[in-house]
């Protein structure tokens, strides 16, 4: 008897827990499921991406200190400026998102850099390959939402991949050191 009433204890629990969140939504339960693993991803990687951003601004060094410093800066404000629009796209598709640096780290799919020291051209040269990672989970987040017909995911994330194609191109051109071939 005890046995059963701690399992119905506990199921009332995980009910009360699980309840409350409860979105509603049009979309099937797996579109809910895809899209919301999908945009927790993309999620997850603008988190890593903003950390190492700020990184890189914080231990900018050399004669292009200043040029350099604020443009990672600005990058930073915007990626973090995604963060929430995504994570609320999550809860407005029925989904639950990310919640702690841990499940950010178990998520994420770029890698950090925890280095003392990098090269000035070596941080821009690295958060563009970055962003272009990025742009890649963008685009397989865009098919998963318009798999779905998931019409207001997918238009945030069109904004999204245009941002990140900018940030991109601005890391390329900074770190050009007047190579006119474009390599």
């Amino acid at each position: 008897m005890a046995t059963t009433l701690t399992v119905k204890k506990t199921q009332d629990l995980v009910r009360r827990r699980e309840g409350p969140l409860a979105t509603p939504t049009d979309l099937k339960a797996a579109a809910t499921k895809d899209i919301s693993a999908a945009l927790n991803g993309v999620l997850a990687d603008v988190f890593a991406l903003f950390i190492k951003t700020k990184n890189f601004h914080w231990h900018m060094s050399g004669p292009h200190f200043r040029d350099y410093h604020l443009l990672l800066d600005e990058q930073a404000d915007q990626l973090f400026a995604m963060t929430d629009p995504i994570a609320e796209r999550v809860r407005k598709v029925g989904g639950l998102t990310i919640r702690s640096i841990g499940h950010i780290a178990r998520t994420k799919r770029l890698l950090d850099n925890d280095a003392e020291y990098v090269e000035p051209s070596d941080m821009l040269a690295e958060l563009g390959d970055d962003n272009k990672t990025l742009a890649t989970s963008l685009r397989q987040a865009h098919n998963v939402c318009d798999e779905h017909r998931d019409i207001a995911s997918a238009s945030l994330i069109e904004a999204w991949i245009d941002e990140t194609e900018r940030r991109s191109w601005f890391l390329f051109e900074s770190n050009r050191h007047g190579d006119s071939s474009g390599h």
